[in-house]
């Protein structure tokens, strides 16, 4: 295999793991959307829309490097439960911390555009967790990495 080969798959291997943790951001906003209080609808429905369109966009980029997108599992295990707009908004924190790191894995196995790309997907994450949790870390995507493998976006059902 060539050194592009093994660019090629580890770049189509984090867009991939991308995917998925869009998938799974798509279907928890449907959950905080559901648990979330009124003055924050609003903001669950945009993350969902900026989640799809980005989900959308990793398809594209997968089939742009010869691969098969990964499908959305049909359900998805939560990290705990969400019953009420306290945790509605704890879990939107969540989920966007969780895309963070997946995209920040996706900046490292990028060049060009496509890093232009999930720098800045990477960015509106950050901004989202900061405006749902309150707090913010010196380096979103990485901050979990000190101990502990990245988590994925969220466990398959």
């Amino acid at each position: 295999m060539s050194e592009r080969d093994g660019t090629g798959k580890a770049e189509l291997t984090a867009l991939q793991a991308a995917l998925a943790a869009e998938h799974a951001a798509v279907y928890g906003y449907g959950v905080v959307g559901g648990r979330v209080g009124e003055k924050r609808r609003g903001d669950a429905r945009d993350a969902y829309e900026a989640h799809r369109a980005r989900r959308d966009a990793l398809v594209r980029a997968v089939r742009d490097l010869g691969g098969t997108p990964e499908a959305a599992s049909a359900a998805y295990v939560l990290p705990f439960p969400v019953t009420d707009t306290a945790t509605a908004v704890r879990f939107a924190a969540d989920l966007e911390e969780r895309v963070a790191a997946v995209y920040s894995d996706l900046v490292r196995a990028t060049t060009g555009d496509r890093r232009r790309t999930a720098a800045g997907a990477l960015r509106e994450a950050a901004v989202r967790a900061v405006r749902w949790s309150g707090e913010s870390v010196a380096f979103p995507g990485l901050a979990e990495r000190t101990g502990a493998p990245a988590p994925s976006a969220s466990s398959p059902a």
